[in-house]
């Protein structure tokens, strides 16, 4: 399963921009390191290391998305440990 967000504060990587980001539903191996209680609470030490793992963005881009761009990018990554019948009602 794959998401793609757009973010509210487009980041710039030399002459590109970023302005979306395509998460992918992680696998066991990509959470190596980390705690999963950690990740599913948005932890964002955690988000750091996994993010890269499953996105085009780097650590140090990871460091640059604006608030409201890390709140719905974890909101997102948090929904892909919950199975169709967990998800809230949109």
């Amino acid at each position: 399963m794959t998401t793609t967000i757009t973010l509210t504060s487009p980041i710039k990587r030399g002459d590109t921009t970023i302005d979306q980001v395509t998460l992918r539903e992680p696998r066991a191996g990509e959470l190596r390191r980390l705690k999963l209680m950690d990740v599913i609470q948005q932890d964002v030490s955690s988000l750091r290391i996994l993010l890269p793992r499953i996105c085009e963005l780097t650590a140090n881009e990871v460091d640059e998305l604006s608030l409201v761009d890390l709140g719905n990018i974890a909101s997102e990554v948090t929904l892909f440990f919950m199975d169709s019948t967990q998800y809230p009602a949109m």
